[in-house]
């Protein structure tokens, strides 16, 4: 056996030299072509490299680009947004490659966020699946339509730690914690990109926005970012990093500032961090004009800026056209360096080669591959899965969910028959008139023997100013010719023939996204008028709550005997509501954002740190950290999600009580179906440092397990808890794991957690 084992060792490190001495040779090549490349471009072609522009088309900001046909010609365009399909792609990529003095092939990139033709649940949505290998799917397949759609490079994965949910880009994201959303934003990068990036199926991905966008202050978009290093190190810059770690080809710089400098150029994140400390070899771009941007945060006048920004590290600037209009000046002022310029460029020039678009610029141009590989089935059935597992179960009094297949159902609502608002934010190629309504999906599932009596009974909202607000892009909210109290009535008659009503409430779908902040998280009072109607019909009330972030629902939560949030489901929406609905699929997603109980709580989340004065659950005090007018708690904490099943948790059994320097140990729970139906758990790891150098957190999480169970059917989660668990980074930025006491917590969610301790010696 020693013998056997010595052999395998033996040639696992021939291989890992071999496969060592393969990408030196390739890396060598690459340089090779690069630096030939690079010595017959002139000072003006190499700035081109670094200038993204857009001729329209999907924009957030007001600039679009002009002139870009010459540009391109003339070698000063790197890159292209906006466009898509494999004709227009050709077209452009024409330009570059046989009209423009090099030849040099553009980028092609789009925000692909959720999916490119078929749209998955929203991020937020999909990280409440807790199922990593799922959401790599998703990104897989997103990745598929987008190359056959011509394009080589998509803005995605979003990974900015949110803990505000007023912000609107909550919903692109994976929620509060940064162990979980570490574990997505590699998923996601390794779905997009797959194997070889040279792969017809495969695109560049862009991990955004770099760093700390989700921190804006007051849940403002682009609004100020403060915070202390210990915290950006701790909680907010791992997902970023876990993205660079898996081999992500470009980073996106964020709108923000930090430590009083703009992320665009600031070069303790885009140099010190990234590039030093991390090791990212890719290249960084801008957000949309956020080098021009600068500007407005008081830094200086374009010329200033750009200068700043390319020192500090960035290597592309999308649409300010700041790096093409002034940095050649810059240059003869001594503001910036040759060599500064020349790193830029081979950074960019590096993309593109490992991309493969040298050999052929148009490999995502084949017109027959767009009509195979785009919206097909297999991808809807694929997005119908991901919903389903996307879907939070908050409450069910009476076990009313599911719904039996026999009767009559009162089906109300402004959501419940709108095909505008299945998709949510950011679905750029998405077709809303071929989205499932919920209405078709029960029309589609129930069978013969149920009847289902539908009213619209309320607008998404009655205020002008949001509707005008929300309806900037397109009519998301159309408001009825009738009066609110007339569609009340209707509603209520028809609640009244039914023996259930499933009411479909929520936002609409650009009430989060980009520019999409909310000060106010609940229903819009048309609906809340609405839902008080239905309720005091007596019948028992199911909300289908639509949302891209946690909302605060506090009678919601007194008085529905269930709510299922369903977020934004995507192309498949009402079909996987529907098999949800009547249990074909038992619901098991858990939340991954706190639900505050109202707006004054915000910040609100789970790995919060303890004050000197703190308040035990369930209890108030005079002189400690609390509200006279409301408890400490979340309305729905961190990790939350119910079942049509029951499950129990044993204590944590640990096969170590001591340990000692890089030593491990184990945490084993049993746990058991207790109810009727078989389904599925995720089953949460949090451990707590009891003392430190630094204020520990309550609880932090640092592993999951998704199971299925029959009922009736127990099994045995084992973790294994490492030194990489224990560690945090001390004031000197430095993860350390210090000698103490842990808890080791385990539970079906972050509150309902049971304990075992161990010490580190």
């Amino acid at each position: 056996m020693k013998k056997i084992c010595l052999l395998l060792l033996s040639v696992f490190f021939i291989s890992a030299i071999a496969d060592a001495q393969t990408a030196n040779q390739q890396d060598a090549k690459m340089n090779k072509f690069i630096s030939d490349l690079m010595s017959r471009m002139t000072l003006d072609e190499k700035i081109g490299q670094l200038n993204l522009v857009t001729p329209g088309g999907a924009v957030t900001g007001a600039v679009v680009s002009s002139d870009v046909d010459n540009k391109i010609r003339k070698g000063q365009v790197g890159g292209l947004f906006g466009i898509n399909g494999p004709d227009k792609i050709r077209q452009a990529q024409d330009i570059a490659v046989k009209n423009s003095r090099l030849h040099i092939p553009l980028f092609f990139g789009l925000d692909v966020i959720h999916g490119h033709r078929t749209i998955f649940p929203i991020p937020l949505g999909l990280s409440c699946s807790w199922d990593i290998k799922m959401i790599e799917n998703s990104a897989r397949i997103a990745a598929t339509e987008a190359a056959a759609d011509g394009l080589n490079w998509v803005y995605s994965p979003m990974v900015d730690i949110a803990r505000d949910p007023r912000w609107g880009r909550i919903a692109e994201g994976s929620g509060e914690d940064p162990y979980l959303g570490s574990q997505i934003a590699a998923a996601m990068v390794r779905g997009y990109q797959g194997t070889d990036l040279k792969a017809d199926d495969a695109v560049m991905a862009c991990v955004k926005h770099y760093a700390l966008y989700g921190a804006a202050e007051a849940g403002r978009d682009y609004n100020t970012v403060d915070m202390s290093r210990i915290r950006m190190y701790q909680y907010y810059l791992p997902p970023y990093k876990a993205a660079v770690d898996a081999g992500v080809g470009s980073v996106m710089s964020s709108f923000n500032e930090v430590d009083g400098i703009p992320a665009t150029g600031n070069k303790f994140l885009l140099t010190d961090v990234l590039r030093k400390q991390w090791g990212f070899k890719g290249f960084v771009v801008s957000d949309y004009t956020s080098v021009s941007e600068m500007i407005n945060h008081g830094i200086g006048d374009l010329q200033t800026v750009s200068a700043d920004a390319l020192k500090a590290g960035l290597d592309m600037d999308m649409v300010s056209e700041g790096f093409l209009t002034t940095l050649k000046k810059s240059l003869q002022e001594g503001k910036v360096t040759q060599q500064e310029i020349d790193d830029a460029c081979r950074r960019i020039l590096e993309a593109k080669y490992k991309m493969g678009l040298f050999e052929d610029p148009y490999r995502h141009c084949d017109t027959m591959r767009a009509k195979t590989s785009i919206f097909t089935e297999a991808n809807r059935l694929a997005v119908r899965k991901a919903a389903e597992r996307s879907f939070v179960l908050l409450k069910n009094n009476n076990n009313v969910l599911p719904l039996k297949k026999s009767g009559t159902i009162a089906l109300i609502g402004p959501l419940a028959d709108n095909q505008r608002n299945m998709l949510g934010t950011w679905n750029i190629r998405g077709e809303y008139n071929e989205d499932i309504t919920v209405a078709q999906g029960l029309k589609n599932i129930a069978g013969n023997d149920i009847t289902v009596l539908y009213a619209k009974g309320a607008n998404i909202s009655d205020d002008s100013m949001t509707i005008a607000n929300v309806n900037n892009f397109t009519n998301e909210i159309v408001n009825d010719t009738r009066t609110p109290q007339q569609m009340i009535d209707e509603a209520v008659a028809v609640a009244n023939k039914a023996d259930v009503v499933v009411a479909c409430l929520g936002e609409a779908a650009d009430f989060t996204g980009e520019a999409s902040s909310m000060s106010n998280i609940g229903l819009q009072q048309s609906q809340e008028n609405l839902l008080h109607a239905l309720v005091a019909t007596g019948k028992p009330v199911v909300i289908v709550l639509f949302n891209g972030r946690p909302m605060t629902l506090n009678w919601e939560d007194k008085n529905a005997d269930a709510i299922l949030d369903v977020w934004f489901p995507g192309t498949e929406a009402g079909n996987a509501i529907a098999d949800v609905l009547f249990g074909n699929y038992n619901p098991s997603g858990k939340l991954t954002t706190t639900f505050p109980q109202n707006v004054g709580q915000i910040p609100l989340y789970y790995n919060h740190k303890n004050t000197g004065r703190p308040l035990h659950p369930g209890d108030w005090h005079k002189f400690k950290s609390d509200y006279l007018d409301v408890t400490n708690d979340p309305l729905f904490p961190f990790g939350y999600g119910l079942s049509y099943t029951t499950f129990s948790f044993s204590e944590p059994v640990l096969n170590k009580t001591t340990i000692s320097g890089n030593e491990g140990l184990t945490a084993t729970v049993t746990v058991t179906n207790t109810g009727n139906y078989d389904g599925e758990e995720v089953v949460q790891l949090y451990l707590h440092d009891k003392f430190a150098s630094i204020t520990p957190a309550v609880k932090e999480l640092k592993g999951f397990q998704k199971i299925f169970l029959k009922k009736g059917e127990s099994k045995q989660v084992v973790f294994n808890i490492t030194n990489n668990d224990l560690q945090f980074y001390n004031t000197d930025l430095k993860l350390v794991a210090e000698p103490g006491e842990f808890d080791v917590m385990t539970g079906p969610n972050s509150r309902d957690v049971k304990t075992a301790t161990f010490t580190l010696k």
